[in-house]
């Protein structure tokens, strides 16, 4: 069953749950292997396998499959080193490490899209839950004046330093695990996370988002839209969903 986010306040149980563990190659497998049949009931353990994996590294294997895209008329994401011939463009080397975002995902194309046909230059932008710092970074590189990407993973906040100073534009950009101060206004706040954390954070944003300030909420699923427009209606007015695949895009503007 697809592993996505329950509604805000359920708990799922899936009717199959497949783990998969990664231990040392040094590791005693047959004292392993009784280990576990010892922690679970006997139907549980009865698929157990035991597989010997030829030794990569394991986080950039992906990288193998990660090309160049481009979003909109001029916005380029590209592997780092790997830009294509394009006179106009405007590029992201992006390198993520161990952080979400890469452009590929629907919900962070749906906002890249909608950077590049958003005329940011000079805006200050807060980018919550930045992942690798993609969203805010690609602000900068379209003309934003300075960003601040919050994140509570701190491999988060590593890759978007990482990818900022690779981008050139690290001088323009802060991170924060959290705790901003209250005085903090910004005029666009990006927030590509997940419908019951968008939710809770609406105080948070309005808080921090001058009147007439865009608002970019992603990470929603379709069926998801109406709850979430709903938790921000009071303090924002917000355009339709714009739907890619099974994700939606909220735009609004502080009242």
């Amino acid at each position: 069953e697809a592993l996505l986010e329950p509604p805000p306040g359920a708990s799922p149980l899936w009717r199959r749950t497949r783990v998969t563990g990664l231990f040392p190659g040094d590791t005693d497998t047959d004292g392993l292997r009784d280990a576990i049949q010892r922690s679970l009931a006997p139907e549980a353990s009865r698929g157990l396998e035991l597989e010997m994996l030829a030794d990569r590294a394991w986080e950039r294997a992906w990288l193998e499959r990660f090309h160049p895209m481009r979003f909109g008329e001029r916005l380029w994401v590209c592997p780092d080193g790997q830009r294509p011939d394009s006179r106009d463009g405007v590029f992201l080397d992006l390198d993520p490490g161990l952080a979400f975002g890469t452009g590929t995902h629907p919900t962070t194309a749906l906002c890249l899209s909608w950077l590049d046909r958003a005329d940011i230059a000079g805006k200050r932008v807060l980018d919550f839950g930045c992942g690798s710092g993609i969203l805010s970074i690609a602000a900068l590189r379209l003309g934003a004046a300075h960003a601040i990407a919050v994140d509570h993973d701190p491999q988060a906040l590593e890759a978007t330093r990482a990818n900022a100073l690779r981008n050139g534009v690290l001088e323009r950009l802060e991170t924060a695990s959290g705790g901003l101060p209250p005085e903090l206004r910004v005029d666009l706040v990006l927030a590509n996370i997940l419908a019951g954390t968008l939710i809770e954070l609406e105080p948070v944003l309005a808080r921090h988002l001058v009147p007439g300030g865009h608002l970019l909420l992603s990470g929603i699923l379709a069926g998801q839209a109406d709850q979430v427009g709903a938790a921000y209606a009071a303090d924002f007015a917000l355009q339709p969903p714009r739907q890619l695949e099974e994700w939606v895009l909220l735009e609004g503007r502080r009242r």
